[in-house]
C-alpha cells in the first residue's frame, strides 16, 4: 500500500456542551475530557505512488468543512493513495470490532478457542449491527488490550494503540492504519484464512441501517457511495475533546472489492448534522457517487 500524504487545514473545532451518549463510549471520569489527539509516523509506501484524477483537491476540499476530517482512499489495483491527516490518531469507537472479529476468527482457525454456533451468530450481529454487549463478550474473552498487540503485530499498525483504560472503544488509530489493515485483510497478508476473512467482509456487506442501540449507521461511505457495493463498519460516540461527535466511517468499495476507504470526523454540530457532514464528505470526494 502506497502512502503519498496530502496535508490540508482543518478548520478550529467550537467546543460544545454535548453530554449525550451513544454508541458503547459514555466519557466518564476515565476518559479525559480533552485527550490530546496526536501526530504519528505514517506507515512506509509498499506500492508506487498513483493520485487519482483529482481526488486529491476534493479530499482537501472536504477537510474545509468545519469539521475536523481525516480521510483516506487506497486504489488496491494501481497502489494510489490520496489522503489528509493520515497520520493523526482518533479514538476508533466500534470500528475496533474489526479488530476483535479478526482476532477471535484467526485464533479460531488455529484451533486456539472454540466458537459455537451461538459465538459466531454473535460475531455477525457485533459486524453488522455494531452490537456492543457482543464486543465486550469477546474483549473479555479474548485479553482485552491484548487483542489489540496482536493485531497491531500482525498487520504493521503503527499508528494504532491499546485503549489507556481498558476500554475497546478508546482504542486509537489513524485513518492510514484502518486502510492498511483492509489491505492486508483482502490480501490475506495479516494472516486470517480466506474462509474466515469471508465470514468478516461478508457481515460488513450485510450492514444494517442502524445498530443495535438504534444509532443509524448510514453515515459516511454508505449514504454517499449509494448505488456503489460496500462492506463498512462505522463507528461515533458523543463527546470527544469537549463537546464534539465523532464519527468513523470505514470501508471497501466496489464488487471487486478495488478500493479502501476510511474517514473520521470530530464535528461540534449535533449528530444528526455531524453525520450529514460526513456524508457531505464523501460526496465532495467521489462526485456523483462514483470513484
Amino acid at each position: 500500500m502506497a502512502i503519498a500524504t496530502m496535508a490540508a487545514a482543518c478548520a478550529a473545532l467550537l467546543v460544545g456542551g454535548c453530554t449525550a451518549q451513544v454508541s458503547g463510549m459514555p466519557p466518564d471520569s476515565q476518559i479525559p475530557p480533552q485527550a490530546p489527539v496526536t501526530q504519528v509516523p505514517e506507515a512506509p509506501p509498499a506500492h508506487p505512488a498513483r493520485s487519482f484524477d483529482g481526488l486529491d483537491a476534493r479530499v482537501k476540499q472536504a477537510a474545509e468543512s468545519g469539521a475536523e476530517l481525516t480521510a483516506a482512499v487506497l486504489d488496491r489495483d494501481t497502489g494510489g493513495f490520496v489522503s489528509v491527516g493520515a497520520g493523526t490518531q482518533f479514538p476508533i469507537a466500534s470500528v475496533v470490532k474489526l479488530f476483535i472479529a479478526d482476532d477471535v476468527l484467526l485464533r479460531e482457525s488455529r484451533g486456539e478457542m472454540e466458537l459455537s454456533a451461538a459465538d459466531r451468530d454473535s460475531l455477525g450481529v457485533m459486524l453488522r449491527s455494531s452490537d456492543d454487549s457482543a464486543a465486550q463478550t469477546f474483549w473479555d474473552r479474548s485479553g482485552g488490550n491484548a487483542v489489540i498487540a496482536r493485531t497491531v503485530s500482525r498487520y504493521g499498525l503503527g499508528g494504532t494503540t491499546a485503549p489507556s483504560n481498558g476500554r475497546w472503544d478508546v482504542t486509537l488509530s489513524t485513518s492510514g492504519d484502518l486502510v492498511r489493515y483492509y489491505d492486508m485483510l483482502l490480501d490475506g497478508a495479516g494472516g486470517l484464512p480466506p474462509e474466515q476473512t469471508e465470514f468478516l467482509v461478508g457481515n460488513l456487506a450485510r450492514s444494517t441501517p442502524t445498530g443495535t442501540d438504534g444509532y443509524p449507521q448510514r453515515f459516511g461511505i454508505p449514504d454517499g457511495l449509494r448505488g456503489k457495493p460496500v462492506a463498512v463498519k462505522q463507528g461515533w460516540f458523543c463527546c470527544w475533546n469537549g463537546g464534539n461527535q465523532l464519527h468513523v466511517s470505514t470501508g471497501v468499495v466496489g464488487a471487486d472489492r478495488r478500493y479502501v476507504v476510511a474517514l473520521s470526523s470530530l464535528d461540534p454540530s449535533g449528530e444528526a448534522a455531524a453525520r450529514q457532514n460526513m456524508t457531505r464528505a464523501v460526496e465532495t470526494m467521489f462526485p456523483g457517487g462514483s470513484i
